[in-house]
């Protein structure tokens, strides 16, 4: 048995911080059933948590190292009374040990340990599975600094839903959400990347043999450098994270436009283009 301030608990999981399981792992260890984004078993005293950002409906967020956790209630206002909301509610003195998972991509659940209320829950106003705006009681949460990092995969498909959900919004609905959040302080999440290391005297030949002048719009480089030099930017053709090799016949140089440009939309006319001129 272990006891935290006020709270006790004698539950522990075989879990660390970051690990992903299944939700077979998560319902089979905790003891609680297999649906739902907030999952109570009395067999071990706990309340599972669970933060599914590849879900449209619920609006959790991060501010710093605190998530806003959304309640439980689908569709008309939420209330504390008689739910898990309540459970989560009191459970800084009601002795239930509240873990958090969060889900950036489908079906693997991130292990973030155990959180604690660290403000009064609140309500806001979030859209119901009908699109009806309603009231909604959200969870001011601590991880204590333990949140795990990400991959670039799972971080790049949390960034993408975000995009989505507010690309559905209205002019009006969005100015309201941006106006909401500005006077928040940023999130921030730790990402585990895998960096290419790219030759520098091939970049550096590309950039010499473009003369200034971007190898796909043909305009001259945008400004000078503080060396005294055009600034363009070395890119490789075909990406190295799809096999592309590092090499002169695979690098051009670009203004930073155009490079973007290669990273977002990659048009196969643009780098038939890219690839004629390096012939």
């Amino acid at each position: 048995m272990r006891i935290e301030g006020d709270r006790m608990s004698t539950f522990k999981p075989p879990f660390t911080i970051g690990s992903v399981v299944t939700n077979k792992e998560l319902t089979k260890t905790f003891v609680v059933g297999n649906m739902g984004g907030m999952r109570r078993s009395k067999t071990t005293g706990t309340l599972v948590i669970i933060s599914d950002h590849t879900k449209g409906l619920y609006d959790d967020k991060w501010y710093g190292d605190e998530l806003h956790y959304t309640g439980m209630g689908k569709n008309g206002d939420q209330t504390l009374s008689g739910t898990q909301n309540r459970v989560l509610a009191e459970s800084n003195k009601n002795g239930v040990e509240v873990h958090l998972f969060e889900v950036l991509e489908a079906s693997k659940y991130i292990y973030q340990g155990v959180v604690h209320l660290c403000g009064a829950p609140y309500q806001e106003d979030q859209r119901d599975e009908s699109g009806v705006v309603r009231k909604v009681w959200m969870f001011p949460l601590s991880t204590s600094g333990h949140t795990a990092a990400v991959t670039e995969s799972e971080f790049a498909s949390y960034t993408k839903t975000q995009e989505n959900k507010a690309k559905s919004l209205s002019a009006s609905e969005l100015e309201e959400k941006a106006n909401e959040r500005s006077s928040i302080k940023a999130a921030h999440r730790s990402v585990i990347s895998n960096a290419y290391v790219r030759d520098p005297y091939v970049a550096a030949y590309a950039k010499e043999r473009a003369k200034g002048i971007c190898q796909l719009c043909g305009k001259p480089a945008p400004f000078i450098d503080k060396d005294g030099k055009p600034y363009l930017e070395s890119h490789h053709i075909k990406w190295l994270s799809e096999g592309g090799e590092d090499s002169v016949e695979n690098t051009v140089a670009l203004c930073p436009n155009c490079h973007r440009k290669m990273h977002i939309v990659n048009a196969p006319g643009d780098k038939a283009i890219l690839f004629n001129k390096i012939v």
